[in-house]
């Protein structure tokens, strides 16, 4: 890890909700998923650490604790926050959120491990 890994690091994405991000089962119906969401706030947060890792290492999900609390609609751009809270050795904690303009669709906090990628080689 670099010295410049430091809480306080941010990354913020966008992503228009569409059928690839729906629940099939709510058919015809486009509205983001909560796996989705999850998703997005993940490579929020994986995209806040790694310019900050070297060379040989990444970051993986371990622990994830969010409430969905609104829809995303079809069409609609969600925005996703990811900041860098804490870090305790090799996990690193941030708060993430999403939106759409100043509605809360989903926040709460995602766990990352840093991990050296030489060791998952065959």
């Amino acid at each position: 890890m670099k010295d410049s890994l430091q809480p306080g690091l941010t990354h913020q994405l966008s992503e228009r909700v569409s059928a690839a991000l729906s629940p099939p089962h709510l058919l015809p119906m486009i509205v983001l998923s909560t796996p989705s969401m999850i998703l997005l706030m993940e490579m929020a947060s994986l995209y806040a650490a790694q310019p900050h890792l070297d060379d040989n290492e990444t970051t993986v999900g371990t622990h994830v604790d969010v409430s969905h609390r609104a829809a995303a609609r079809d069409g609609e751009t969600v925005t996703v926050d990811s900041e860098l809270i804490t870090i305790d050795r090799r996990r690193l904690t941030f708060a993430v959120r999403v939106s759409v303009g100043d509605r809360i669709i989903g926040e709460g906090t995602h766990q990352r491990a840093v991990i050296d990628t030489a060791g998952f080689q065959t």
